[in-house]
């Protein structure tokens, strides 16, 4: 046995060397605090400790109505003056009204920036991510802020007090977003030992249904159809009861569409067209499980033999249950890997200053240096103008290069990954085809099947792991590419446009899940052959398609079968974790955490469980697809006869009426 696609494996270990060494050079770079705190108009963190602004927290917009231009979504920075301070104000003042009393004075004094001479309309807030923002009220129909319609801005110009209304608008557009992930956080704070709880009992719930069906496999994958329906059919009977309750509730009839985008999700559960849509797709999912049922209810017998004999092969490797969890490790590494790297580039710009004023000006929007603004050619040209903080960026190479660098550290990403799932196909398949192949089983199986085909897969067929997890990649990383285009080209109303990037998003879709299918059989042909990626999707293509009907009868029914295994486990879980966090049944309000979104730790729960389901149960998969794809090399190599004897177990033979010669080879 030699290896395999050397020039790929070198490659690979070449640009996992470069990964490094932008992980390296994000790490020197980048600062996530700029993420976490507020950061006024000199690029400063408010509230961020050893620092002088450590004792404040809050950000204070001196203008906020300077916040409703359309500049604001561009730059993410209002065109106002910002301070950091250590509370927001309480009152209503402006400038005229401050110097009416001397006590006010000081108090507006608290609010001032030294150098900055434009005055200020203070209000009473309402606190939002650490930033303050005026309180209005509404008397009347009428807007107010501290009582009064109107005010005067302390230069003459008497304001509505309805204007600061759009500057509020705008510069909460992304603070929102960024309360509700803290908010999403803090929920992961609070329940994230019943997270793992519950994932534990995802991991428990799996193994014991394998277990089971290896000794029961008939009267399991019964028993799991009828639980498949039965779940399902009690999620359509919870919904229609929820849409029934809120049929007395006021403004529960509001139409989604109406209601538009909810930063707070849980507004979404109390509108009865949200239960409507989820029984309407629940009794979709039934009536076609039912359907499929009814269609392949004789191919299920057979596939239930398939699943038995992989049960039996699994028997006597039953390390290859554990397998997943090292997959999951090595997966969890490439995720956060990508993860840190891409905060630490996305933080590593640094802070650049524009010109911001109220009047025509050339410089508006330049580039500028706030040390020495005052006394530069801009400020003598534009007196009104000020150097403020605009965003985080750079002139330099390095931050010329972000974006390549952070499509680098995505592309990586892809190619990790896939070469990690990739390994764990080819170690699998080489464990189970040693099985298959045992002239004698299972006294000629070797004694530790999952490491000796590890251990051949990474020094043999690295390479070819690599080739295949790469073609997948490109094909992966394009469609990130569109789906981006086609975000931009929403506004747009060219009708052939949007039909053509439809078509190759649709074409590229196919391609990734025919190129999925391909080389999970290469890897299983490399596995038994070893030979060259090539030559083993050639192989595993051409043998496929002369026996297409087989693998429509036998491979994807059972495929099916272990689809709703996993459905099963996510929907035991995520009905009990409904239950439990929701606080719907009495018995669980005292146990369970007080949560801003309850809808946060179910989710969580029903993708770990789903992810963890999927562990295991392609474990099983893995090994109906070797064994499939052993069983047509068998029957294409041999005949039967003493000579050339099957190696299939008898199970098999019965499935294609085939009598088997030599029943002493089992």
């Amino acid at each position: 046995m030699g290896c395999t696609d050397i020039v790929c494996c070198i490659l690979f270990v070449i640009a996992l060397l470069g990964y490094f060494a932008v992980g390296v050079l994000s790490w020197s770079q980048g600062d996530p605090r700029k993420v976490i705190y507020p950061t006024d108009s000199r690029g400063q963190f408010c509230g961020h400790k050893g620092t002088p602004l450590e004792g404040k927290p809050m950000l204070f917009y001196f203008n906020i109505m300077k916040c409703a231009s359309p500049l604001v979504l561009l730059e993410f920075q209002c065109p106002t003056t910002q301070i950091c301070v250590e509370k927001c104000p309480d009152r209503f003042m402006t400038l005229i009204t401050a110097h009416a009393k001397t006590t006010d004075f000081e108090y507006y004094k608290t609010f001032c920036q030294k150098g900055v001479t434009q005055s200020m309309v203070i209000n009473p807030v309402s606190q939002l991510a650490e930033r303050c923002f005026p309180a209005l009220g509404l008397s009347g129909g009428v807007i107010t802020v501290g009582n009064n319609s109107q005010f005067d801005e302390g230069d003459g110009k008497i304001r509505e007090a309805k204007d600061l209304l759009d500057g509020v608008k705008n510069a909460t557009v992304v603070i929102k977003a960024r309360h509700v992930v803290m908010k999403v956080f803090e929920d992961y704070t609070q329940s994230w030992y019943w997270i793992l709880l519950g994932l534990f009992i995802a991991m428990v719930l799996s193994l014991v249904f394998i277990v089971l069906l290896r000794f029961l496999a008939v009267v399991m994958v019964w028993v799991m159809i009828i639980l498949v329906i039965a779940v399902i059919g009690y999620g359509i009977f919870h919904c229609y009861m929820e849409y029934d309750s809120l049929a007395t509730v006021p403004g529960a009839d509001v139409t989604l569409e109406e209601l538009g985008f909810q930063t707070d999700f849980t507004v979404y559960l109390e509108v009865r067209q949200t239960w409507l849509a989820f029984m309407i797709i629940l009794a979709v999912v039934e009536v076609i499980i039912i359907f499929l049922l009814i269609f392949l209810r004789k191919r299920i017998l057979i596939a239930i033999a398939l699943i038995k004999e992989a049960s039996r092969a699994i028997g006597h490797i039953m390390c290859s249950l554990l397998y997943p969890l090292f997959t999951f490790v090595l997966l969890a590494v490439v995720i956060c890997y990508f993860v840190v790297v891409a905060v630490f580039l996305s933080t590593s710009n640094v802070a650049v200053y524009k010109v911001f004023n109220d009047t025509e000006c050339e410089h508006s929007r330049k580039t500028c240096e706030p040390a020495n603004y005052s006394k530069s050619v801009m400020k003598a040209e534009c007196s009104d103008s000020e150097c403020l903080f605009a965003f985080y960026g750079g002139e330099d190479w390095y931050h010329k290069y972000l974006i390549a660098l952070q499509f680098y550290n995505v592309f990586l990403f892809f190619w990790c990954a896939n070469f990690v799932i990739a390994l764990g196909q080819m170690t699998l398949a080489g464990a189970f085809a040693s099985y298959y192949w045992a002239f004698v089983k299972p006294r000629d199986v070797p004694t530790f099947p999952i490491f000796a085909s590890l251990g051949r897969a990474l020094r043999y067929h690295a390479g070819t792991l690599a080739f295949g997890s790469l073609i997948l990649s490109i094909i992966q990383i394009i469609r990130v590419l569109l789906e981006y285009l086609d975000h931009k080209l929403k506004g747009v109303e060219n009708k052939f446009a949007k039909f053509f990037m439809t078509c190759l998003k649709c074409c590229f879709w196919c391609l990734e899940k025919c190129v999925k299918f391909l080389n999970r059989n290469a890897y299983i042909m490399t596995a038994i052959y070893g030979k060259n990626f090539c030559t083993a999707a050639k192989d595993a293509f051409f043998l496929l398609l002369r026996n297409v009907v087989r693998v429509a009868v036998l491979d994807k029914v059972t495929d099916f079968l272990l689809f709703l295994g996993k459905l099963l486990i996510v929907g035991l879980l995520g009905v009990l974790a409904f239950f439990f966090f929701s606080g719907r049944v009495e018995a669980f309000v005292k146990a369970a955490p007080t949560l801003n979104y309850y809808w946060v730790p179910v989710v969580t729960l029903v993708i770990g469980a789903y992810l963890i389901a999927h562990g295991f149960f392609s474990v099983y998969s893995m090994c109906v697809d070797t064994l499939f794809l052993c069983f047509l090399e068998d029957l294409e190599r041999n005949d039967g006869s003493e000579e050339r004897p099957y190696l299939m177990p008898e199970s098999l033979c019965k499935i294609l009426d085939k009598k088997k010669k030599t029943p002493e080879a089992q």
